[in-house]
This record gives structure tokens, C-alpha cells and sequence, in this order.
């Protein structure tokens, strides 16, 4: 056996010498055979052969964003790819491929990657609006995949965010929804803010985080500090029997749809948009306008059977909610309302539980003014079945 492992590793490191002597392709096919060889070798060390990890390194460049890309870095630790990982976990933040290239980061404790570009601060001197914007947003995609990816280390990395009286809003509000996907740090915001040392800006982010607590007893202690408004412009919501009267703009409702609404991070239409929730493509064909008020303002009402959602608690203290996408023996998969499919062990659930409650949000009505609602529906009722 011992002869064995000798040869292959002697022919591994021959095949991997050639490989890297030559401009190699998007996907070098003698790369592939050096990375099929590993596989075969159960105990292999990929540093005790440069030109063998020179091949691993290139085959899964050619391969990111793959499943096999992320075993294979898991599986032999290749911190080498962590700068390369961080930045696809960024490109892709809003997906299950970014979430789990951050997942990934972190189990090789190069974590601080993402905690770097949010604790990063612009100079100002010759930056351009263009470049300012982008920072922005690769810094808003840091925070976010923290909270999705950091366990334990999420509050320990973004607190000192939300107390950085020199960090954007945005980016600190954004702070304060990554930390508060976590029971523990929803108990850390909700001490800041009955100590009156939460800022004033980030009280609406917080109320959205700590009022639709899954514990009662976080979201019964935040109503006493903390409120949102029935609308967007503070006005009451008018009666169901008065909405429906009513008639709306179908343009500015297209708008409302893709933007403030966010309806298109769970929907889609004519193909545009994600796939958590139903396609809307033909929701004017299949509702009332009373039942589509009813669907926006009470969503838990009127939710599909194809699309309950699920809570499922890990036995580190997270709660993941989203629809379930699969459950086996070994795993379970739930799809969270930003489209992000998180897979979790098995031996990690301590408990997996259908909820009352839809994953759209309960509150939508609070993103939007009542024109923007009503404009909002006028659109989905244009969303008819094609003759």
C-alpha cells in the first residue's frame, strides 16, 4: 500500500511538473487529471508537492462557484484562494454561491477579509462619486454576508460598526439587520437601545429587527422603545373596503414593484427577478383585487401550501427561516427570503419547525405610502395570463 501511494504521488507530482511548464487553458484537462489523482490518494498532503498544488490551485479557478470548487478548498484548506474567495463571495453576495464562498471563509478563519472592507474608511481625496458608490456597496455586501455567514463572531465584528459615529448610515443600519439575524444579537441591539445608546438613525432599522422578534419576549421589551409607522409618510391605512376602490398608475406601480417595494427579491415576473416566492407573472389572472390587497397587507393569509415557511434552530443559537427546499436524513435546506438556500447538518438542528407566519414580510404596507400601495396592486392586477 505504502508502494502504491509512493507511485501515485511520483506520477502525480510528473503530471503536475508538465501542466505547470504550459499556458494552460480555462480548464487545463491535465489539471484535471492531477486533482482526480488526489482524490484517490484519501490522505494526500497538497503542500508536499508545489507543482501538484500549483495544478489544484489553477483547476479551481476555472471551476468557482462550483460544489466541487468549494470541497475542494474545504477539504485541503487552500487559504491561498481566501483574497480570490473573498472577492467572489462579494460578487455574488446576494446569492447561495456568495453566502457559502463567506461560510467557507470563515472555516478557514479568514473571516477578517470581509470585516476589512466595512471597517475600511474612504479618505475622500481623489475618489470619485462612481468609485465612493462602489465602495459603498461592496461594503453593505461585507456586512450582510457577516450576518449571513459569521455564527458566533457576527456581533463581535459589527458592533463596533453601529457605534462608528464616522461609518455611513446606510452601512450601519445594514449592521444592524446582519447582527440581528441571531437571537443573541437581537438580546445585544435590545440593551443598546434600553440604555438609550443606539443613534437615532438606526432606530428604524432596529425596530424592524427586534418588533418581528421570533421571541416574544425581545419583541415585547422593544415595543416599549421603539415603533414604526403604519406607512411610509406616517398616514393611517385606509379600510380594506376603501383601498379597493381605488385605482392606481400601472407604471409607477412597475417601479414601486422593483424598488422600495422589493417585491422582486422573492418574485418573479416574465422571468426577471428571484425565485423564493410564487412567480407573479400571471397573478392578475388568478386574483380579486380585494384578495391581492389581502395577499400584500396580511401574506400569512393567504400563503400557498407550496410555500410554508420553516424555522429551523441550530445548536449554536441561529434561527434560519425560509421555505423548505429539501430534507433528508443528513441535511436540511431552507431557502431564506433574500433567495439564499442554506444547507445545515443534521446534527446541528436542534429543531426544525413549520411557522404561522409567511416569509414575505408582514408589514409591508410600512415600506410604502398608500399611493404607492395602491399603484403597487394597479401593477399586479395588470399581470394577466397572455390569450
Amino acid at each position: 500500500m505504502v508502494a502504491l501511494k509512493v507511485l501515485f504521488s511520483a506520477v502525480l507530482t510528473l503530471v503536475a511538473a508538465t501542466a505547470l511548464a504550459q499556458d494552460p487553458p480555462a480548464l487545463n484537462p491535465k489539471d484535471k487529471l492531477v486533482v482526480e489523482t488526489i482524490l484517490r490518494l484519501n490522505d494526500f498532503d497538497i503542500e508536499s508537492s508545489p507543482p501538484a498544488k500549483a495544478a489544484m490551485l489553477r483547476y479551481l479557478r476555472s471551476q468557482a462557484g462550483t460544489d466541487q470548487y468549494f470541497e475542494l478548498i474545504e477539504r485541503f484548506k487552500l487559504v491561498d484562494v481566501a483574497d480570490e474567495l473573498a472577492e467572489f463571495s462579494l460578487q455574488h453576495a446576494n446569492e447561495t454561491s456568495g453566502v457559502r464562498a463567506a461560510e467557507l471563509l470563515f472555516k478557514l478563519d479568514r473571516g477578517q477579509l470581509l470585516s476589512d472592507i466595512f471597517n475600511r474608511r474612504s479618505s475622500g481625496s481623489g475618489d470619485t462619486p462612481e468609485a465612493i458608490a462602489a465602495d459603498a456597496e461592496r461594503a453593505i455586501a461585507a456586512v450582510a454576508l457577516v450576518g449571513h455567514a459569521g455564527g458566533k463572531r457576527t456581533a463581535e465584528l459589527l458592533l463596533p460598526l453601529v457605534a462608528a459615529e464616522d461609518a455611513p448610515a446606510a452601512l450601519r443600519s445594514a449592521a444592524v439587520m446582519a447582527i440581528g439575524r441571531r437571537i443573541a444579537g437581537q438580546q445585544q441591539l435590545l440593551t443598546l437601545v434600553s440604555q438609550g445608546k443606539l443613534a437615532d438613525d438606526l432606530k428604524f432599522a432596529a425596530a424592524n429587527v427586534l418588533l418581528s422578534s421570533d421571541n416574544p419576549m425581545i419583541a415585547e421589551e422593544a415595543a416599549k422603545y421603539l415603533e414604526l409607522p403604519a406607512t411610509a409618510d406616517s398616514q393611517p391605512l385606509p379600510s380594506l373596503a376603501e383601498l379597493v376602490k381605488r385605482r392606481g398608475n400601472v407604471a409607477a406601480g412597475a417601479e414601486v414593484f422593483r424598488t422600495v417595494g422589493t417585491c422582486n427579491k422573492c418574485h418573479k415576473v416574465a422571468g426577471e427577478g428571484k425565485d423564493v416566492g410564487p412567480d407573479l407573472s400571471e397573478i392578475g389572472s388568478k386574483l380579486a383585487r380585494e384578495a391581492m390587497y389581502v395577499a400584500i397587507l396580511d401574506p400569512s393569509a393567504a400563503v400557498s401550501h407550496s410555500y410554508e415557511t420553516y424555522a429551523a434552530l441550530t445548536d449554536e443559537g441561529e434561527t434560519i427561516v425560509g421555505l423548505l427546499v429539501s430534507d433528508t436524513d443528513d441535511a436540511v435546506t431552507l431557502r431564506t427570503s433574500e433567495g439564499i438556500d442554506k444547507t445545515l447538518d443534521k446534527d446541528t438542528v436542534v429543531g426544525l419547525k413549520k411557522q404561522s407566519k409567511s416569509l414575505m414580510p408582514q408589514d409591508l404596507q410600512r415600506l410604502l405610502t398608500v399611493e404607492q400601495l395602491v399603484d403597487l396592486v394597479e401593477y399586479t392586477m395588470s399581470l394577466k395570463k397572455k390569450e
